[in-house]
Order: structure tokens, then C-alpha cells, then sequence
């Protein structure tokens, strides 16, 4: 089975191959199926935004296509950055801010998780599912692997950063979310 990826972050079309190719789904990029959209992701919630992509790209492809949304929620900072993980810093500054507005934070209040919105779209309707990843902050940023976030979240004591990329999609967000894709697409399409 063939499905078009919402997205031209390949760091996230890579997480979705690795995790979707070994169940029997083939992930194109939304470039290799001829749509080249940047939709407003200007929606108020995870599930607004992957929505807002999915769609963008089904009025040009007609095939199944789906997208995510994702990002950081720290309880000390209110849940943010939220839904403006993306935009919450300079690209390649995220941590760093992330750690100067959590340094006087203490260790039982750096309670964090990433949370993913994964939306769905085909000939036959659209929807949402979700999933999330709950960890902390830890105090600097450590590993080379992944992207993101991922050097300053802590999960069972490493940061997804130090992680192999086959550990961290057991355990994340986007993992957890694509797999229950995976089992939608099994409902409609028996794959």
C-alpha cells in the first residue's frame, strides 16, 4: 500500500518510513507525489494543524494521504511550548531556550511529553488519533540522533537523542501514533 506523508520536515518522513515501510506501507513524500504546498499551519490545537496539511495535500494528490502534528508540552511552563513547538525559537536555538527558561526549574517539576496528532485522509472521510510520550527535562543537552527536542528530553533517565533510532520509535509519540494509523489502514484497506 502507497501513502503520501503531509510534510517536508525529513526528519519526520524518515521516522514515518522506518516505523510504517516493515508493517507494509509505503511512505511517499508529499514532493514525490507533485504537491508542493506549505500550508498556514495556523490552527489552535495539534489536530487543527495535521488536518490543515493532510487536506492541503489530498485536494492535489486524491490518494491517501496523512499528516502530523507534534510537539513539546512542559508542566512548568504551562504545557508550552504546545502547539508552537515549531516556532517557539530559531531553528537549531529550541533547546537552548528551552533549557535558560527552565534553569531554576527543580527536578520534580520538570515533568514534560511530547504529544503527536496524527490526521487521516482519504476518498472515504478523514480523522484524528493521538499519542504522547511523557518524560522530562533534563539540565543540558546530550546525544546526536534525532532532531528537535529530542537532546533535552529525558526518558527513563536518557534523552531520545541517545537513543537508537529503532529505541526511540518504540517509545515515542510519533511511533505510537503511526501505529494506530497502521491499524486504520488495516480497517479500510485489509493492509
Amino acid at each position: 500500500m502507497k501513502v503520501v506523508m503531509a510534510t517536508n520536515n525529513q526528519n519526520k518522513l524518515r521516522e514515518a518510513r522506518e516505523i510504517l515501510l516493515p508493517l507494509g506501507i509505503e511512505v511517499l513524500s508529499q514532493q514525490e507525489a507533485g504537491a508542493n504546498v506549505e500550508p498556514d499551519e495556523n490552527g489552535e490545537t495539534f489536530a487543527d494543524n495535521a488536518l490543515i496539511k493532510a487536506k492541503a495535500v489530498y485536494d492535489i494528490v486524491k490518494m491517501p494521504v496523512f499528516a502530523d502534528d507534534s510537539g513539546l508540552c512542559v508542566d512548568a511552563l504551562g504545557g508550552a511550548p504546545g502547539v508552537h513547538s515549531a516556532r517557539y525559537a530559531p531553528k537549531g536555538e529550541e533547546c537552548r531556550k528551552l533549557l535558560r527558561e527552565m534553569q531554576n526549574v527543580p527536578d520534580e517539576s520538570r515533568r514534560a511529553y511530547f504529544q503527536c496528532t496524527v490526521a487521516y485522509i482519504d476518498e472515504n472521510g478523514s480523522g484524528t488519533m493521538s499519542a504522547s510520550c511523557v518524560g522530562k527535562i533534563g539540565y543540558e543537552e546530550r546525544g546526536t540522533n534525532g532532531f528537535g527536542y529530542d537532546p533535552v528530553f529525558l526518558y527513563n533517565g536518557r534523552t531520545l537523542a541517545e537513543m537508537s533510532s529503532e529505541e526511540k520509535n518504540e517509545i515515542s509519540h510519533r511511533g505510537a501514533a503511526l501505529r494506530l494509523l497502521y491499524e486504520v489502514y488495516q480497517e479500510r484497506y485489509g493492509k
